[in-house]
Protein backbone atom coordinates (compact mmCIF):
# COMPACT_ATOMS: atom_id res chain seq x y z
CA UNK A 1 0.00 0.00 0.00
CA UNK A 2 1.45 3.50 -1.66
CA UNK A 3 0.17 6.34 0.77
CA UNK A 4 -0.90 8.85 -1.63
CA UNK A 5 -1.88 12.30 -1.30
CA UNK A 6 -3.95 14.81 -4.04
CA UNK A 7 -3.04 17.51 -5.23
CA UNK A 8 -4.55 20.72 -4.14
CA UNK A 9 -6.20 22.14 -6.51
CA UNK A 10 -4.78 25.23 -8.48
CA UNK A 11 -7.17 28.32 -8.81
CA UNK A 12 -7.21 27.61 -12.74
CA UNK A 13 -8.36 23.87 -12.09
CA UNK A 14 -10.63 24.99 -9.85
CA UNK A 15 -12.98 26.56 -13.19
CA UNK A 16 -12.30 23.37 -14.88
CA UNK A 17 -15.07 21.25 -16.92
CA UNK A 18 -15.34 18.01 -15.95
CA UNK A 19 -13.73 15.09 -18.18
CA UNK A 20 -16.56 13.66 -20.13
CA UNK A 21 -16.69 9.63 -19.55
CA UNK A 22 -18.64 6.47 -20.55
CA UNK A 23 -18.20 3.52 -18.37
CA UNK A 24 -20.05 0.92 -17.26
CA UNK A 25 -21.77 0.48 -14.20
CA UNK A 26 -22.22 -2.52 -11.44
CA UNK A 27 -25.89 -2.25 -12.59
CA UNK A 28 -24.57 -3.57 -15.83
CA UNK A 29 -25.61 0.21 -17.71
CA UNK A 30 -23.27 2.34 -19.18
CA UNK A 31 -23.23 6.00 -17.47
CA UNK A 32 -21.96 8.80 -18.98
CA UNK A 33 -21.23 12.80 -18.07
CA UNK A 34 -24.77 13.40 -19.72
CA UNK A 35 -26.66 11.43 -17.51
CA UNK A 36 -25.81 13.91 -14.82
CA UNK A 37 -27.32 16.57 -16.35
CA UNK A 38 -29.99 17.41 -14.24
CA UNK A 39 -27.98 17.34 -11.38
CA UNK A 40 -27.47 20.22 -9.50
CA UNK A 41 -23.69 19.04 -8.27
CA UNK A 42 -21.97 16.09 -9.46
CA UNK A 43 -19.38 14.31 -6.81
CA UNK A 44 -16.73 12.07 -8.94
CA UNK A 45 -14.64 9.81 -5.88
CA UNK A 46 -12.05 7.84 -7.77
CA UNK A 47 -12.18 4.81 -5.21
CA UNK A 48 -11.87 0.62 -4.97
CA UNK A 49 -12.49 -2.19 -3.25
CA UNK A 50 -9.09 -3.38 -1.67
CA UNK A 51 -7.77 0.02 -0.17
CA UNK A 52 -8.11 0.60 3.53
CA UNK A 53 -8.91 4.01 3.08
CA UNK A 54 -11.93 3.66 0.76
CA UNK A 55 -12.88 0.42 3.25
CA UNK A 56 -13.05 3.34 6.11
CA UNK A 57 -15.17 5.98 4.47
CA UNK A 58 -17.35 3.70 1.66
CA UNK A 59 -20.28 4.09 4.63
CA UNK A 60 -19.79 7.64 4.71
CA UNK A 61 -19.94 8.14 0.61
CA UNK A 62 -22.75 5.94 0.92
CA UNK A 63 -24.39 8.34 3.30
CA UNK A 64 -23.43 11.88 1.69
CA UNK A 65 -25.33 10.19 -1.20
CA UNK A 66 -28.66 9.37 0.81
CA UNK A 67 -28.02 13.05 2.36
CA UNK A 68 -27.60 14.88 -0.50
CA UNK A 69 -29.10 13.05 -3.36
CA UNK A 70 -32.81 13.93 -2.75
CA UNK A 71 -31.32 17.83 -2.97
CA UNK A 72 -30.10 17.41 -6.47
CA UNK A 73 -26.80 16.00 -5.88
CA UNK A 74 -24.95 12.51 -7.93
CA UNK A 75 -22.34 10.66 -6.83
CA UNK A 76 -20.41 8.47 -8.80
CA UNK A 77 -17.57 6.44 -7.64
CA UNK A 78 -15.48 4.72 -10.42
CA UNK A 79 -12.70 2.32 -9.88
CA UNK A 80 -9.67 2.58 -12.07
CA UNK A 81 -7.03 0.00 -10.73
CA UNK A 82 -5.59 -2.53 -12.22
CA UNK A 83 -7.74 -5.68 -11.64
CA UNK A 84 -5.13 -8.02 -12.97
CA UNK A 85 -2.49 -7.25 -10.34
CA UNK A 86 -5.57 -6.41 -7.80
CA UNK A 87 -8.40 -9.25 -8.41
CA UNK A 88 -9.92 -7.93 -5.54
CA UNK A 89 -10.84 -4.87 -7.44
CA UNK A 90 -12.50 -6.65 -10.52
CA UNK A 91 -15.85 -5.73 -11.90
CA UNK A 92 -17.53 -8.68 -10.24
CA UNK A 93 -16.18 -8.01 -6.84
CA UNK A 94 -17.38 -4.34 -7.39
CA UNK A 95 -20.68 -5.49 -7.76
CA UNK A 96 -20.81 -7.81 -4.82
CA UNK A 97 -19.05 -4.67 -2.61
CA UNK A 98 -21.93 -2.75 -3.72
CA UNK A 99 -24.34 -5.19 -2.93
CA UNK A 100 -23.55 -5.85 0.42
CA UNK A 101 -22.69 -2.30 1.39
CA UNK A 102 -25.89 -1.22 -0.17
CA UNK A 103 -24.42 1.48 -2.18
CA UNK A 104 -27.19 4.10 -3.43
CA UNK A 105 -24.55 5.62 -5.89
CA UNK A 106 -23.25 4.69 -9.01
CA UNK A 107 -19.77 2.81 -9.10
CA UNK A 108 -18.54 2.32 -12.15
CA UNK A 109 -15.22 0.52 -13.94
CA UNK A 110 -12.67 2.71 -15.42
CA UNK A 111 -10.83 -0.84 -17.42
CA UNK A 112 -8.45 2.16 -19.67
CA UNK A 113 -7.82 4.59 -16.74
CA UNK A 114 -7.94 6.96 -19.00
CA UNK A 115 -10.80 8.92 -16.78
CA UNK A 116 -8.40 8.64 -13.88
CA UNK A 117 -5.52 10.09 -15.71
CA UNK A 118 -8.21 12.77 -17.61
CA UNK A 119 -9.56 14.05 -13.90
CA UNK A 120 -5.88 13.95 -12.52
CA UNK A 121 -6.73 11.37 -10.04
CA UNK A 122 -3.48 9.61 -7.49
CA UNK A 123 -5.50 8.10 -4.77
CA UNK A 124 -8.35 6.39 -3.66
CA UNK A 125 -10.74 8.02 -2.48
CA UNK A 126 -9.81 11.17 -4.28
CA UNK A 127 -13.04 12.86 -4.55
CA UNK A 128 -14.02 15.95 -7.38
CA UNK A 129 -16.81 18.29 -7.02
CA UNK A 130 -18.48 19.77 -9.21
CA UNK A 131 -20.98 22.67 -9.76
CA UNK A 132 -23.73 22.41 -12.71
CA UNK A 133 -23.06 26.05 -13.91
CA UNK A 134 -25.69 26.71 -17.35
CA UNK A 135 -25.06 22.83 -17.96
CA UNK A 136 -21.61 22.62 -17.40
CA UNK A 137 -19.96 21.10 -14.74
CA UNK A 138 -17.13 22.84 -13.08
CA UNK A 139 -15.03 22.07 -11.02
CA UNK A 140 -15.22 23.69 -7.52
CA UNK A 141 -13.72 21.30 -4.97
CA UNK A 142 -11.28 18.60 -4.76
CA UNK A 143 -9.78 17.93 -1.35
CA UNK A 144 -10.52 15.15 1.12
CA UNK A 145 -14.36 14.14 2.63
CA UNK A 146 -13.68 14.70 6.35
CA UNK A 147 -10.90 15.64 9.06
CA UNK A 148 -10.59 11.76 10.17
CA UNK A 149 -10.15 8.89 7.96
CA UNK A 150 -10.33 6.06 9.69
CA UNK A 151 -12.81 6.63 12.97
CA UNK A 152 -16.35 8.73 11.90
CA UNK A 153 -16.60 9.11 15.59
CA UNK A 154 -13.86 11.15 15.53
CA UNK A 155 -15.19 13.57 12.20
CA UNK A 156 -15.04 17.27 13.61
CA UNK A 157 -15.07 18.58 10.16
CA UNK A 158 -16.81 17.29 7.19
CA UNK A 159 -15.57 19.07 4.28
CA UNK A 160 -17.15 17.15 1.02
CA UNK A 161 -20.07 18.18 2.67
CA UNK A 162 -19.40 21.90 3.26
CA UNK A 163 -18.78 22.43 -0.13
CA UNK A 164 -21.64 20.45 -1.46
CA UNK A 165 -24.02 22.87 0.83
CA UNK A 166 -21.91 25.50 -0.51
CA UNK A 167 -22.97 24.99 -3.95
CA UNK A 168 -26.77 24.13 -2.94
CA UNK A 169 -26.48 27.87 -1.31
CA UNK A 170 -24.80 29.65 -4.87
CA UNK A 171 -21.66 29.84 -3.43
CA UNK A 172 -18.50 28.83 -3.44
CA UNK A 173 -16.80 26.51 -1.24
CA UNK A 174 -14.25 27.19 1.16
CA UNK A 175 -10.81 28.00 -1.20
CA UNK A 176 -8.53 26.23 2.14
CA UNK A 177 -9.14 22.54 0.35
CA UNK A 178 -6.95 20.15 2.09
CA UNK A 179 -5.81 16.98 0.06
CA UNK A 180 -7.29 13.53 0.30
CA UNK A 181 -4.91 10.43 1.56
CA UNK A 182 -5.06 7.37 -0.04
CA UNK A 183 -3.90 4.19 -1.49
CA UNK A 184 -2.19 5.27 -5.14
CA UNK A 185 -4.38 4.43 -7.91
CA UNK A 186 -2.43 1.17 -9.42
CA UNK A 187 -1.36 1.87 -12.53
CA UNK A 188 -0.85 -0.40 -15.40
Amino acid sequence: MALMYSQVPTEKELGSEAPGFSLKGVDGKIHSLADYSKSKALVVIFMCNHCPYVIAVQERINELAKEFGPQGVSIVGINSNDTTRYPADSFEAMQARAAEQGYVFDYLIDETQEIARAYGAVCTPDPFVFANEGGKFVLRYHGRIDDHWKEPAKVTRRELAEALEAILDGAPPAADQVPTMGCSIKWR
